[in-house]
């Protein structure tokens, strides 16, 4: 089977009513909570990727049970203390940044060393953003060169309260040190920048004894031990940064329309949306509700005529971070010239993304400026593609493939994007669903 796929004619207009897997983060999260909670917890809609199936595959090797099938998952917790830490434990969180830092918080009690590693991708990012607050904890850790994969933990019997500012904005550094608050007697106190909130909104649900409260751009949460972890039943709302391909996608079309079903809307997601509609993308939201704890509704979107380009306010910046490159294909047919600023953190995930944004831009003829934190996109409303196009080596980073995919469809030119596969870790069917835009 090729690793490979090419594209080399732009996509016709449609309209089409889609339906996207389950949300990512929420998926792994209702997978850890589950082996905590005491009882069976049970999860229609699952995304079932590679991502997922890692932290499945983690959870049983800490010993409990799962069984799994296309339409329903369940798992079956033994209770906060139900883990069955056996000596020589290594877990593989392949390509998961999620999974691979939420779980050392999550293991933070292990009386076993356990080793965590991870893919090629995943070896390149930072762990000591989770090892240096948790070993606070009174947990042990020791990490090639310091930073990196594998990392391997050894916990503490008697783990101690923290206090701890986190000032990355790092959703998964913020929700391990969650995780391991919850294990240990009396009240860890975080101050994290804010970021993704799905952690938090799960404990309200499930009333455990956490208080989150809003000061400025940051969040002061407090911990306390957590005793019992009630089952949690769960059909996961569709993901927003996987529909963000979609949305992205119809916008740049000539004259076409889409209704993605049941998405996830938690507000600190939303940053896609807030930034498209001020660059002129006709996005709308019905049939809003809100699914214990998290807001969902459909998205109906219509291609634009008109797109201007956006100083970006980096109040987006949290709340959009998986769906930057996508968002600089909308700056390169916008009007003007687009800026988008303080995106560091981009060169943190699964490839340097930021570098990667700017790369499929030149090599797509769009010129750009760009640092290490900032990126300048002249845009051109009447930009088409008729050349060659090559993109590999991008460490295999599923969202570098997506956008490609997105920006062949869109302004044409003759594509070969490598290493297909990488979507396995979070949108297995994303080809299928671009072949039913086809029909």
């Amino acid at each position: 089977m090729s690793k490979k796929i090419k594209i080399n004619q732009k996509l016709l207009d449609f309209d089409k009513e889609i339906n996207i897997p389950g949300d990512k983060s929420l998926s792994i999260r209702w997978v850890l909570f589950s082996s905590l909670a005491e009882g069976t917890s049970k999860a229609k809609n699952l995304l079932l990727s590679e991502d997922v199936r890692a932290a499945i595959n983690a959870i049983k090797k800490l010993g409990i049970k799962v069984k799994l099938n296309k339409k329903i998952c369940k798992i079956y917790g033994d209770g906060i203390d139900g883990y069955n830490y056996k000596k020589n434990i290594t877990i593989n969180a392949q390509n998961s940044g999620t999974l691979g830092r939420l779980l050392p918080g999550l293991v933070i009690n292990t009386k076993y060393p356990i080793k965590i590693i991870g893919d090629k991708s995943l070896s390149r990012r930072d762990f000591k953003r989770v090892s240096d607050p948790l070993s606070k904890f009174g947990a042990k850790f020791t990490l090639k060169k310091g930073k990196y994969l594998p990392l391997t933990i050894l916990g503490s019997k008697k783990l101690i309260p923290i206090v701890y500012k986190e000032n990355k904005g790092s959703a998964q550094c913020k929700s391990s040190i969650i995780f391991g608050g919850m294990r240990t007697d009396g009240t860890t106190i975080i101050k994290a920048k804010k970021s993704r909130n799905h952690t938090e909104l799960l404990s309200k649900y499930l009333k455990l004894p956490i208080i989150v409260k809003k000061i400025g751009n940051f969040d002061l949460i407090k911990i306390k031990k957590i005793k019992k972890i009630k089952p949690l039943n769960y059909e996961i709302p569709s993901d927003i940064s996987s529909a963000a391909f979609f949305i992205i996608l119809t916008t740049l079309m000539n004259k076409s329309k889409i209704i993605i079903k049941n998405v996830n809307i938690n507000p600190s997601r939303m940053g896609v949306i807030n930034i498209l509609k001020k660059m002129g993308a006709k996005i709308n939201l019905k049939n809003k509700e809100i699914y214990k704890g998290e807001k969902k509704a459909d998205i109906f979107v219509q291609s634009s005529k008109s797109l201007k380009a956006i100083n970006c306010p980096s109040k987006f910046n949290s709340s959009a971070i998986d769906e930057f490159l996508a968002i600089f294909l909308v700056a390169a047919k916008a009007k003007g010239i687009s800026y988008f600023k303080d995106l560091a953190e981009l060169n943190e995930k699964e490839s340097p993304r930021l570098k990667w944004g700017a790369k499929i831009l030149n090599q797509m003829g769009i010129k750009t400026i760009s640092t290490n934190s900032t990126i300048k996109i002249f845009g051109n409303p009447n930009f088409k593609i008729n050349k060659k196009i090559i993109i590999k080596n991008y460490l295999k980073d599923h969202r570098v493939f997506m956008t490609s995919v997105i920006g062949a469809l869109a302004f044409g030119g003759s594509w070969t994007i490598y290493d297909k596969d990488s979507i396995k870790s979070s949108f297995p069917n994303f080809l299928k669903i671009i072949s039913q835009l086809r029909k």
